[in-house]
């Protein structure tokens, strides 16, 4: 009788070990599939298909709207967000929506006061890798953004597209109060408060107020004494330029 269990026990394990054959037949189904490009590896061969546009430059999604091409169908749907306007992502401490998750990751930093990036220069810190890599262009002087009329270089882009401005004497933005149109932004709200008389600039010793920040410091030279306008013929001080340019005007008619 125990013989006969033996054999039974023996004959099962036989059956449920795989010969040698069948056992790499079933590694290669289930085996990685293998970039001929660049070696990396995938455990379908799906990812694998769509790995290889990258190599490829195969931009099989299509969006009908625009008719922008997309390398994965995922990215087309995050794209086609900005036509649809939906915006799934929510900031649940503001309300604030976002069309793609990683953009609200990186508003999130701003109610967490998190700062990950560091700069090795001079250990200031940033919510975002970019706002870093633009602070670092301070230390090292390097100037990306070069303007081809007048030869003058920028460490922003922003400031860059400001200044080019002069040159085409495009001025997009408009005071829809009197029509006055203004090459900067900044310009338009420091112009708009003459319309809406707010004066935000507050003089801490007389308690006047100013619709700018130039008008006030100009003004805090009368408790200051500062006199920063120095004529060179002379060596007479004044606290405007304008002032200066009155007083050169008046000794130039003398002579």
């Amino acid at each position: 009788e125990l013989e006969k269990m033996a054999s039974r026990q023996i004959s099962s394990t036989q059956k449920q070990t795989p010969s040698p054959t069948a056992h790499k037949q079933m590694k290669e189904s289930t085996g990685t599939h293998h970039c001929s490009d660049c070696g990396k590896s995938f455990t379908t061969q799906g990812n694998l298909q769509q790995h290889q546009s990258i190599h490829t430059g195969e931009k099989a999604f299509l969006c009908s709207e625009c008719g922008r091409c997309f390398n994965r169908q995922s990215h087309l749907k995050q794209h086609q967000r900005i036509h649809t306007g939906e915006k799934p992502y929510h900031c649940s401490d503001c309300g604030k929506s976002f069309t793609q998750q990683n953009n609200l990751r990186k508003h999130q930093l701003i109610h967490t006061g998190e700062k990950p990036y560091q700069c090795s220069e001079c250990g200031k810190r940033f919510t975002q890798q970019n706002n870093l890599r633009q602070h670092q262009l301070i230390h090292t002087g390097e100037k990306p953004f070069y303007c081809s009329d007048c030869g003058s270089s920028f460490t922003q882009q922003i400031n860059f597209r400001t200044h080019q401005l002069i040159h085409s004497g495009e001025k997009p933005f408009l005071c829809s109060d009197c029509g006055k149109s203004f090459n900067q932004q900044s310009g338009l709200h420091q112009h708009q408060r003459i319309h809406t008389g707010e004066k935000p600039f507050h003089c801490s010793e007389c308690g006047r107020s100013f619709n700018n920040q130039s008008n006030l410091q100009k003004h805090q030279r009368i408790h200051t004494g500062e006199k920063p306008y120095y004529c060179s013929d002379c060596e007479k001080c004044f606290r405007h330029s304008h002032t200066l340019k009155e007083h050169c005007c008046i000794k130039n008619n003398d002579t």
